[in-house]
C-alpha cells in the first residue's frame, strides 16, 4: 500500500513538472518607433521569465534569452531570429520592436 501511494505521488509531480506553461491572452498597443500610435491588436504571451514567446495567427515568435547588465538601468532584450528585438519591460507587459517597418507593439497582460 505505501509502495503504490509514494508511486502515484511520483507520477503525479512527473505530470506536474512537465506540464507546458500557460499563454495568457493580452491586449497590444502597435506604435511606430517614435510612439504614434497605429491600432491595437491580440496576441497570446507565454512568459518563462527569462524569455516570452509571442503568438497570433498560428504564428509564434520566440524571443531568445533576455539579457540585461544591470536590470535596475536596463531593459531586458534579446534579438529574435526574425530580427525584432524583444523587451522584458515588466512582469507584465511586453514589446517586440521591427526596426524594417519602423513598428513596435506592446503587450500588456492581466
Amino acid at each position: 500500500m505505501l509502495r503504490n501511494t509514494a508511486l502515484f505521488t511520483l507520477l503525479l509531480l512527473l505530470a506536474g513538472c512537465s506540464s507546458t506553461p500557460k499563454g495568457v491572452d493580452c491586449p497590444g498597443e502597435v506604435s511606430t518607433i517614435y510612439g504614434q500610435p497605429m491600432g491595437q491588436t491580440q496576441a497570446r504571451i507565454f512568459d518563462l521569465v527569462n524569455a516570452f514567446t509571442v503568438t497570433r495567427d498560428g504564428v509564434a515568435v520566440k524571443s531568445g534569452t533576455l539579457h540585461s547588465s544591470d536590470r535596475f538601468q536596463y531593459v531586458p532584450s534579446a534579438v529574435t531570429s526574425e530580427g525584432f528585438t524583444a523587451q522584458r519591460l515588466s512582469d507584465k507587459q511586453f514589446r517586440l520592436i521591427n526596426p524594417y517597418q519602423n513598428t513596435m507593439i506592446t503587450w500588456t497582460c492581466p
